[in-house]
């Protein structure tokens, strides 16, 4: 009597004992999909805090112009109009933002010892498709930019950032990147265009239209400052403003 119902006892717990299993298995299931989801939150509040923290640095802290002081030669040369600054600073915006995306993308298929070249072909891809628009489209601005705009290439503002950032970065945060540093050079453009523009010629003109004129001035305009000499004095001027005002620190 005692045989039988041991042998019915260990049948139950036999008959329980699977399912005992699959309700662990199911709630470690849910368990890790819980983790999952917290780790998916987690980074993806880390990188929308990340977008934004490389977005600012670029436009203030990082300004290529003002603070890393790069690719000064079209800033010396084209910076003599607004109109002249806005058609580079699109340009370089459009090649920084098109190159990022593509290098961060292929980032770790591209081997070590090629990938130079291979960031130089890519951005000469997009520099050529920018040319050929401008010279469709603004056949002006297009002559106005002159060799500045195919030398884009060589920039070292966007060959800088495929090696030091979009190389070892994500493609969001890569973009984040190229934005900021567009924007940051765009302005430092502006700053130094309006001014030259205004001292060099009296007054104000963009894409042909004129915006105004300052009496005396546009008269017996201060020809030096659309001169590369008062480009170098227009930069050194707002670089000390700016160590001034705390947002270049001294060496």
């Amino acid at each position: 009597m005692n045989d039988h119902k041991n042998r019915s006892n260990s049948k139950q717990q036999q008959s329980f004992h699977p399912q005992e299993q699959h309700v662990k298995l199911q709630k470690q299931h849910i368990k890790q999909q819980k983790q999952h989801v917290e780790q998916q939150v987690k980074d993806n509040k880390k990188s929308g805090s990340g977008f934004w923290k490389e977005l600012v640095r670029g436009i203030i802290i990082s300004n290529p112009v003002f603070i890393l002081i790069l690719g000064l030669c079209p800033v010396l040369a084209i910076t003599t109009s607004i109109t002249n600054a806005l058609g580079m600073g699109a340009g370089v915006i459009f090649v920084l933002l098109c190159s990022n995306i593509l290098i961060s993308s292929i980032r770790k298929a591209t081997p070590t010892m090629v990938r130079i070249p291979v960031f130089i072909v890519v951005i000469a891809t997009f520099v050529t498709i920018l040319n050929l628009t401008f010279e469709a489209y603004v056949p002006a601005l297009y002559k106005s930019l002159g060799i500045y705009l195919a030398l884009v290439v060589v920039n070292c503002i966007i060959l800088g950032r495929a090696e030091a950032f979009a190389s070892k970065n994500s493609v969001l945060l890569s973009i984040a990147d190229a934005v900021g540093i567009g924007i940051g050079f765009t302005i430092a453009v502006l700053i130094i265009s309006f001014i030259r523009e205004l001292m060099g010629t009296g007054g104000l003109q963009i894409f042909g239209r004129q915006i105004f004129n300052i009496p005396g001035l546009s008269a017996h305009p201060l020809i030096f400052f659309i001169s590369p000499p008062g480009a170098f004095l227009i930069i050194g001027i707002v670089m000390g403003l700016l160590r001034l005002v705390g947002v270049m620190k001294n060496e």
